[in-house]
């Protein structure tokens, strides 16, 4: 949505589709997670003020009463300090008035790093929501795939977010732990969602892209994707142990080939039907050819 500058690849969340997407930072500050081809064509760098704060006046001439949600990306905005993120907050603000809600990506490194009075302010300031990817909760897949933080940093960033007021999105990747370790993947995933306990909960499928270090260590036999029913069978484990408080649970990424959503725990059971139906080959999965990254 918008008129906007963009540099390279955009990404953002399936729930942000309706949102203006802000780019106030170029790539990831990690940006070496052997999976991920989002950010390897971006070197990192955060945007200077100006420029973001006379994008959003552009934005606010052209679409200004349309604008409810704004997606700052690139890959972990939540990096850039206060003296960026505030006034560019405050920006958002006046430039729409019907403003419900901004978000960002977010690492465990980026919201540890941070002091909680930074977060608080943050929220105060309007940020509403940061989207974590833990990926796996299985500390050997969490090393392998060089996420840079392990299951308790991830747990210590969640009950910051939670602590200062914002929500969290906790996003799990099926088949991240390969053949070798789909079983531990799972079941340490459902055991992280529990101990993060977010409010948005969701399941992205792995895709293994050319030019990655995971698409080596594929070529060579060192990874192998699991099937599609075994990476079923992974979100069936995830959806049956996995207990936040209440999260809105969705696995409506086009990577998926299981569409699925509810509450966790509330609608448990019915989404453990409609995964035991589908591993019994009653629900037409989404074909190869319709699934993206």
């Amino acid at each position: 949505m918008g008129p906007m500058r963009y540099e390279g690849t955009i990404y953002r969340p399936p729930s942000e589709a309706d949102a203006w997407i802000l780019q106030a930072t170029l790539g990831c500050s990690h940006n070496a997670c052997t999976y991920c081809a989002m950010y390897r064509d971006k070197a990192f760098r955060v945007r200077p003020l100006e420029e973001l704060l006379e994008e959003v006046e552009l934005a606010r001439r052209a679409l200004g009463s349309k604008v409810e949600k704004v997606f700052v990306a690139d890959g972990d905005a939540l990096v850039m300090d206060l003296d960026h993120w505030l006034p560019l907050l405050g920006a958002l603000r006046a430039a729409f008035p019907r403003l419900r809600r901004v978000s960002c990506y977010a690492t465990a490194m980026n919201l540890c790093a941070k002091p909680e009075a930074e977060l608080r302010r943050l929220r105060e300031a309007g940020l509403a929501l940061v989207y974590v990817g833990p990926e796996s909760g299985d500390p050997v897949v969490l090393r392998r795939i060089a996420k840079g933080a392990g299951v308790e940093e991830h747990v210590e960033a969640s009950r910051r977010a939670r602590a200062a007021g914002l929500d969290v999105s906790a996003i799990f990747l099926l088949g991240a732990g390969g053949v070798e370790r789909s079983a531990e993947h799972a079941r340490g995933s459902a055991a992280l969602a529990t101990a993060m306990n977010p409010r948005f909960l969701a399941a992205l499928t792995l895709t293994v892209v050319p030019g990655t270090p995971l698409a080596k260590l594929e070529a060579t036999g060192r990874f192998v994707l699991p099937a599609p029913e075994a990476l079923l069978g992974e979100l069936r484990t995830f959806v049956a142990e996995a207990r936040p408080d209440d999260a809105l649970f969705r696995t409506n990424h086009a990577s998926n080939y299981l569409p699925l959503g509810g509450r966790l725990p509330r609608d448990r059971e019915r989404l453990l039907a409609v995964l035991d139906a589908a591993l019994q080959g009653q629900v037409t999965l989404r074909p190869e050819w319709a699934r993206g990254l």
